[in-house]
């Protein structure tokens, strides 16, 4: 698939890489039962991966610019590819396997140019959420900052 997925992704600037960040950050529940709708469009899937695992998590040292492994993490990998050869992939944190497939589903749906403008419109509201979420939890943080003084 090209890196760029369409021009319905605010303004073209939608990657498939950022499409599946967004899709891998989204509350399971939207996710699960958007894959459930598109899951009809297919006709046979086979099922390449389906599998939990554990991946190491890079973190970057802010002072030194430098990159290392915080650690293990565990996470469910889904890849699938439908009679075509057009694949689909998901993975998310967790051990959550029917989230990472539903994934998968709306991966492979778009590769397939299946209802292309509904998975856009989907992603691109699911990353308006995750947003406001990031801000509620920062305005929490920043809520229980204690200044300090130094001597």
């Amino acid at each position: 698939m090209a890196e760029q997925c369409s021009s319905l992704f605010a303004g073209g600037t939608m990657t498939h890489g950022r499409m599946l960040s967004v899709l891998a950050r989204m509350p399971k529940e939207p996710v699960k039962a958007f894959a459930e709708k598109l899951l009809n469009q297919h006709a046979d899937i086979n099922v390449l991966k389906n599998r939990t695992g554990l991946v190491m998590l890079p973190m970057r040292d802010t002072v030194k610019s430098t990159d290392f492994h915080l650690g293990e993490v565990l996470v469910a990998e889904a890849h699938i590819q439908n009679d075509q050869g057009l694949q689909g992939y998901g993975m998310v944190i967790g051990r959550d396997l029917e989230q990472a497939m539903a994934m998968a589903v709306i991966d492979l749906s778009f590769a397939a140019q299946n209802a292309v403008e509904e998975i856009s419109n989907f992603v691109v509201e699911g990353e308006k959420n995750i947003s406001k979420m990031d801000e509620d939890v920062l305005r929490h943080v920043e809520a229980t900052r204690v200044q300090m003084e130094t001597f």
